[in-house]
């Protein structure tokens, strides 16, 4: 969903097997998404779309994500970062980060949304799950994989 990042990640490159393709996706995490303002959890269940592969699929194909879900999309540095919502069909919170500082909070529409902002970080969570989060609101999370 979210433009190309930045190179390929060991773990996520294709690997073959008795001449079929096996694509290793990025493990979830075992860390939380925290909106610091109000210390409270956005999201437990984390993926982090950390290849050009990954970024450009991000949550494409699915119809629904759980309440707890999150996906980040690190980037290697800040600049405008273009989301659509192509083949998703559910509503989404889309943050926009620059230094964990959020800079553009916005529900996209299923199938038709899109939006654009500065960013060295993408998070993506269900509609709602950001109703508390403004501009200038820090956001906590690392990658423990």
């Amino acid at each position: 969903m979210a433009g190309f990042g930045s190179g390929r990640s060991k773990a996520c490159r294709p690997r073959r097997s008795a001449g079929r393709v096996f694509v290793i996706r990025p493990a979830r995490s075992t860390v939380s998404i925290r909106h610091a303002e109000t210390d409270s959890v956005l999201a437990t269940d984390v993926a982090v779309a950390d290849s050009g592969l990954r970024q450009a699929i991000g949550l494409m194909g699915r119809w629904s994500v759980p309440d707890d879900y999150g996906l980040v999309f690190p980037f290697d540095r800040a600049a405008p970062r273009f989301i659509h919502m192509v083949l998703v069909g559910t509503a989404l919170d889309v943050l926009w980060l620059v230094e964990g500082r959020v800079e553009r909070v916005a529900t996209l529409r299923p199938m038709i949304g899109f939006g654009r902002a500065r960013a060295d970080t993408l998070i993506e969570l269900p509609a709602g799950a950001a109703s508390a989060v403004e501009a200038g609101d820090r956001i906590e999370w690392s990658a423990d994989r």
